[in-house]
Parts: C-alpha cells; sequence; structure tokens
C-alpha cells in the first residue's frame, strides 16, 4: 500500500521524477530496477517508432539500450490526481521526446512499476492546426484574382492524383480508412482514399437489412467528430452509412469512390508504390511512397467447397453478400455457422416468416449486450463513465495501458460473473442442444476477438430464438453434400433448404496482398492479427501485440489499419504519426520489427 502521508499522487510523481533522473543519467539499471519483476512497459510509438509490449527487465533493459540515446525523454510530470484502489496507484502523467511529446499510465504497486504505457501524441513543429494554431479560413484585404475555399478544394482534387501524387494511399474506404484519412489531413499528408462502393458508407449500406452495431455508441465514436448526444446507443447500419458519407465531407477527405485497385508494386529505383486503379472506368496510375490497407479485420470471405454446391437449385451466398430476408417467407432456409452474421441473420429470416436452421460447426461464446454493456464496458464506455470524466479518450488509453500478456486476468471475472447473471439464458441453451464456451481460459468475448477475430454472438435476441426452437438448430456437424434442394449433414440429416447461407468468417488481411501485389509479399508481410496466444486460431509463437496493425510490416512503405470502430479511432492516431515523420523525413529507427511467423 502507497505511504498514506504521501499519497497516491506523490507517489507516483516520486516514480517518475526517479524514472526521469535515471533516464537523464543513462543508468538504464536503476530504471529497470523501478519495475516490478513481472512489470511491463507498452509503448506507442514514443520510444520505439513502434507498437510493442517489452514484457519483463531483460525485455526494458534491452529497449532502453538501443533506443535511449536517440529517444532523449524528458519533462516527465503527473497529470491530474493519481487515484488508488486494492493497492494499485493509477496515475496519467505527459512526458517529451527529442522529436514528440507525449502522455503516459502508471500502475505502481508496493512502489515499483506494474504496467507502464507510453504514447506519442504529437510530432514537434508539426501539431495539427487546433485551438490558438487552427488557420483563418477567410483572407482578409484585398487581392485580385484570389480564390476561394471551394475552388481551392476543386483545384486540389483536380491535381491529386495526376499532376500531383500523394504521399499516401489507404487502400479502403471504410470506418478505418477514414479514420486514417481524416488523422492524416489534419496533419497536412496528401492522401487518397480509394474505395470501389459509389458512396462512402456503402459497406454499411449494402449489408444485410438489420445489422446494427453490437457495440455501443460511446464506443464508437470517430476521430475530432464525436455522435451528437441522443445518437442511438446501437446504431442501425444506414444510420453508421450516412455519418461516415457526411464525415468525409466535412473532413475534406480525398475520397475516390467507385476506384478498383488493380495491381501495385514498389518501384525501388523512386521508393514509391506504383499502384494501378480503375477510377470510374478509367485507369490512373497512382505513386505515393506509403501503401496503406485498411479493409476491416479480414481478407476475402471464407466459402467453403462443399460437393454438390454448384448443382443447388435454391439461392447460396456468403453472409457478406446476404440480401436480407424479405424474399424467403415461407421458404426453408440454412444458415451455416453460429457467430454474429449467423445470428443476425437466422434472427431476420424468422421475423420475415422463414423456417430456419443454424448449422453449429464448433462452440461459440455468447454474450448477452446488456450484460457485456454493464459488467464488461460500463467502467469505460457508456453515460455514467462520461459522468465520472471518463471520456472515449481517456478511456481508450486506459483500455491501451493494459499489456495483452495479462488482459485475459482482467476480464475472466467479468464472465464469472456474467455465467451467473445469465444462468437461465445459458441453460435453455445448452438445453436446446447449443454448444457454448467462454474461451479456453473463460476470458470470453474480446480476448477471443483479439486472437482470432470470431467465434462469439453479442447476443440482440436472437440466443432466445435459439433456445426455444424458433430457429432450428444443429450442432456438432457440418454440411457434407449439397444437393438440388436439400443438404446432407455429416451425421446422415438431410435438410430442405431454398436459401444456403454460408455465415463462415474471413480469411486473413494478407489475403488480399497475394492478389494485388503478389503472394511473395502476402507471405513476408504473413498472417494478419491474432496475438500469438497459442489457442484455437490464434497459433504461437507468442507476439504480445496484434500482428502487422497499424506499425511497421516486413514489409517497408507498407501498413495495415483497421478493426471495431473503437480500434480504428484510437490506432489511426500513431500509424498517421508514423506516416507523418516519415513524410518529413524524420529519422524512425524502428525497434524489433516483428517477425512474420505465418503466412495467409
Amino acid at each position: 500500500m502507497t505511504d498514506p502521508t504521501t499519497g497516491p499522487t506523490r507517489a507516483a510523481a516520486q516514480w517518475l521524477t526517479d524514472f526521469a533522473a535515471a533516464l537523464a543519467g543513462g543508468d538504464i539499471e536503476k530504471a529497470v530496477s523501478l519495475f516490478e519483476p513481472d512489470g511491463f512497459w507498452r509503448d506507442l510509438v514514443a520510444f520505439t517508432w513502434n507498437i510493442r509490449t517489452q514484457e519483463g527487465p531483460e525485455a526494458i533493459r534491452a529497449m532502453l539500450q538501443a533506443r535511449l540515446a536517440d529517444t532523449q525523454p524528458t519533462a516527465f510530470a503527473v497529470e491530474g490526481e493519481a487515484t488508488e484502489a486494492d493497492g494499485v496507484v493509477d496515475a496519467w502523467f505527459t512526458f517529451e521526446t527529442r522529436v514528440a511529446r507525449g502522455r503516459g499510465h502508471l500502475r505502481l504497486r508496493n512502489g515499483k512499476a506494474w504496467t507502464l504505457l507510453t504514447t506519442m501524441t504529437e510530432l514537434k513543429g508539426f501539431e495539427e492546426k487546433t485551438g490558438d494554431n487552427r488557420v483563418k479560413g477567410a483572407e482578409h484585404g484585398v487581392h485580385k484574382g484570389r480564390k476561394n475555399w471551394l475552388e481551392k478544394r476543386r483545384d486540389e482534387e483536380a491535381a491529386l492524383g495526376y499532376t500531383e501524387q500523394p504521399e499516401v494511399v489507404v487502400i479502403g474506404g471504410g470506418q478505418g480508412g477514414i479514420a486514417l484519412g481524416a488523422r492524416l489531413r489534419r496533419l497536412g499528408v496528401p492522401t487518397i482514399i480509394v474505395e470501389r462502393n459509389a458512396k462512402a458508407g456503402d459497406s454499411w449500406r449494402k449489408r444485410y437489412k438489420s445489422l446494427c452495431l453490437h457495440d455501443p455508441v460511446w464506443y464508437d465514436h470517430l476521430p475530432y467528430m464525436p455522435f451528437p448526444d441522443d445518437w442511438p446507443v446501437f446504431a442501425p447500419k444506414d444510420k453508421i452509412g450516412d455519418w461516415l458519407e457526411m464525415y468525409t465531407k466535412i473532413m475534406e477527405l480525398n475520397y475516390w469512390s467507385s476506384t478498383t485497385a488493380k495491381k501495385a508494386r514498389f518501384d525501388e529505383a523512386t521508393q514509391r508504390w506504383e499502384v494501378t486503379v480503375e477510377r470510374e472506368g478509367k485507369p490512373v496510375v497512382l505513386r505515393p511512397r506509403q501503401l496503406v490497407f485498411a479493409l476491416g479485420v479480414s481478407g476475402y470471405p471464407n466459402v467453403p467447397k462443399v460437393a454438390g454446391a454448384e448443382n443447388f437449385k435454391g439461392d447460396q451466398h456468403h453472409s457478406s453478400q446476404h440480401p436480407g430476408p424479405e424474399a424467403y417467407a415461407g421458404r426453408k432456409c440454412v444458415v451455416l455457422g453460429s457467430n454474429n452474421s449467423a445470428h443476425d441473420i437466422c434472427a431476420a429470416l424468422w421475423e420475415h416468416g422463414a423456417d430456419v436452421t443454424m448449422i453449429q460447426r464448433s462452440s461459440t461464446h455468447i454474450a448477452p449486450s446488456q450484460s457485456l454493456m454493464e459488467l464488461a464496458l460500463g467502467g469505460l464506455y457508456s453515460e455514467q463513465a462520461v459522468k465520472n470524466g471518463i471520456d472515449h479518450h481517456k478511456a481508450d488509453l486506459i483500455f491501451a495501458s493494459v499489456p495483452y500478456r495479462i488482459m485475459h486476468t482482467f476480464h475472466i471475472p467479468v464472465y464469472e460473473e456474467m455465467k451467473k447473471r445469465d444462468a437461465d439464458l445459458y441453460a435453455r441453451l445448452e438445453k436446446a442442444g447449443f454448444l457454448l464456451d467462454f474461451g479456453v481460459d473463460g476470458s470470453g468475448l474480446f480476448m477471443k476477438y483479439l486472437r482470432r477475430g470470431s467465434g462469439y454472438y453479442i447476443d440482440v435476441g436472437a440466443s432466445e430464438l435459439v433456445a426455444n426452437g424458433s430457429i432450428h438448430l444443429k450442432s456438432g456437424v457440418n454440411i457434407e453434400r449439397v444437393n438440388e434442394r436439400s443438404v446432407t449433414l455429416t451425421d446422415g440429416t438431410e435438410l430442405p433448404a431454398d436459401l444456403l447461407v454460408y455465415a463462415t468468417g474471413y480469411g486473413s488481411m494478407n489475403g488480399w496482398l497475394a492478389d494485388l501485389i503478389s503472394p511473395e509479399i502476402a507471405d513476408k508481410v504473413g498472417k494478419c492479427w491474432g496475438l500469438g496466444s497459442d489457442t484455437p486460431k490464434d497459433p504461437g509463437p507468442w507476439e504480445g501485440e496484434l500482428r502487422n496493425m497499424w506499425k511497421p510490416t516486413q514489409v517497408d512503405n507498407l501498413w495495415f489499419h483497421g478493426g471495431n470502430l473503437h480500434q480504428s479511432r484510437h490506432y489511426s492516431q500513431f500509424l498517421a504519426l508514423q506516416l507523418k515523420a516519415r513524410m518529413e523525413g524524420i529519422d524512425t529507427p524502428v525497434y524489433e520489427r516483428a517477425p512474420s511467423h505465418h503466412t495467409r
């Protein structure tokens, strides 16, 4: 416990003073000694030009030996008042490096650092033009031939990509590409976002009719422009689509809709990418220095190859192509899969009078929405959290301050409580034959999301339909053969079918590279997403961070950005700063670039 005569704020200030003195004096052993033997230091770009967690003294020592002299950290200062609970002091602080300013978070136990988070917030000399530094907009005085804002925007749009080349091309104009584009715009990085759909937001509008966000509004704000305070807790897909379209206009993004990326290659001589796109039917070659793939959390749809599928007389498609339930009233529908999309589609089909069967191949984690909001998200992302002074900016950093190595220990108690709270639903689901799990270690939904990006359903109503038999269930089986008007399962059961939906997920993001650049580059980059936890669908070795996301990859000038709305918002800041630094010629020596252990 902290000495009551000093209090948590003074304890944190003393630790930071000692830490700063050790770093300033180059006394790496002293700095390392200020951490617990099992302490962690997670750095988002500030020290490592990477997104990396140092686990334990050897890793912390090695990073400081490599990076301290160049980073030159100074000006450590406690921000606000520290707090203490259960013997852990929580403190916020600010600091500077030779080239940047930063913000951090510290957890102390018995005077030693348990976790340390350092994040870069801005580059010195390249700050965003906000607050007192905002541009005037109006050009007062009298000037012949002057152009107004609209004329200047039109000139920029006409030139960029044709007579002037962008610094960055972002392939993918969904929420991730748009969030990153907004960050880069604010930093003055010329950027083109390439999107195959006709309008921003179409990637949401074109999904099945019933789709709504399963995450609450407080978790989902875009950078710089929060949703209005009457925005629904769970936003419908078309409302999100309209917001994204509006956002691209207001943030003045150079957004090339109806544009498809065809091929990309890196020109070693010019150190630029050559990206061939087709824009509204016409080929254009873009030559950016940096190429970013912002295509969500997934690659191509996984469509299983099932014997006889080519002979099916009904409709069959992947869930990403599902048009909605309207045409299937009174029809026999089979949905292969048991995660979010499968549940949503089954529920919508049932609502429209279809006879629907869910095929569950393996166990699935179910997290009832209300319980998830109250138990897992409420402390950081809720109306009450905002009233407690935790807005989404602060919540993002609190979330980021927990190293992935120990994150599951924070989540296990949440799902133990959920098991108790929702015991009746779980019991009735299992009675109906549904295969339930809470993750291999009981850590529930978010760890499954980080480790594999699948294997769960946030229950917004469909679980009750499964439990009471309204949605028919066949579990522990797969489809062995597709017939003209039915499917035969691996247990020999035959189900009549007019519609077959493959809610079977997606491949890794680097799958896009194989077609657009080359299979060799795709495999050099390696698998995207996952922590290397050696749990199902997340093979080891341990990575400590999400593979290839928001940080340098094994291929220079090639980046991945994506995730849910929260991750797109939060990590776009750090990717944008890395890209800005490179544009301005700031030296960015990457510490411990993650190796590739897995191909597609």
